[in-house]
């Protein structure tokens, strides 16, 4: 059974099935459910987390061209290309959190955890469109920690600086 856990998870998750639902407990692979089970529930947290860093970095470039560019020309044709990355995310994040509300306690520490991630990103991406190097965003340019809280970058109808 544990080769096969190896070589063919999906095949080896079924037949893992197949003994739960007959009772046949003294058969089952318990080492490798209780691995497949710690890794599931880190796989749920960090779909979560993906879902977080897309909509972290949209909402800070977002707050940084307007607190800070204040580009008419960004503002017109560049910043409502990012809504619907902001609306999908933040559509992802409620279902993923109804679908698994084990997360809900956590969405605080994760917000903090993935913050770091999706800073690093805003500011590389920023930084591809800016020619002057005096302009150049760094690590200062934004927050050291996540300035909104989960509530907030959670809402539809909320923006940085609007």
């Amino acid at each position: 059974m544990e080769n096969l856990y190896e070589t063919d998870y999906t095949q080896w998750l079924g037949q893992q099935r197949e003994l739960l639902a007959k009772g046949q407990f003294d058969q089952l692979d318990i080492p490798n459910l209780l691995e497949a089970m710690d890794i599931q529930m880190g796989n749920i947290a960090d779909e979560l987390g993906s879902h977080l860093i897309i909509l972290l970095v949209h909402l800070l470039k977002y707050d940084y061209q307007k607190r800070v560019l204040k580009d008419p020309w960004v503002k017109d044709k560049v910043i409502h290309t990012w809504m619907p990355s902001i609306n999908n995310s933040r559509t992802q994040i409620g279902r993923h959190i109804q679908k698994n509300p084990c997360l809900q306690p956590k969405v605080n520490d994760l917000l903090a955890e993935v913050y770091p991630h999706a800073k690093n990103d805003a500011i590389k991406q920023m930084n591809k469109y800016i020619r002057s190097e005096a302009s150049r965003l760094n690590k200062d340019s934004f927050p050291e920690q996540c300035p909104w809280p989960f509530e907030q970058i959670t809402d539809d109808d909320w923006l940085p600086g609007d």
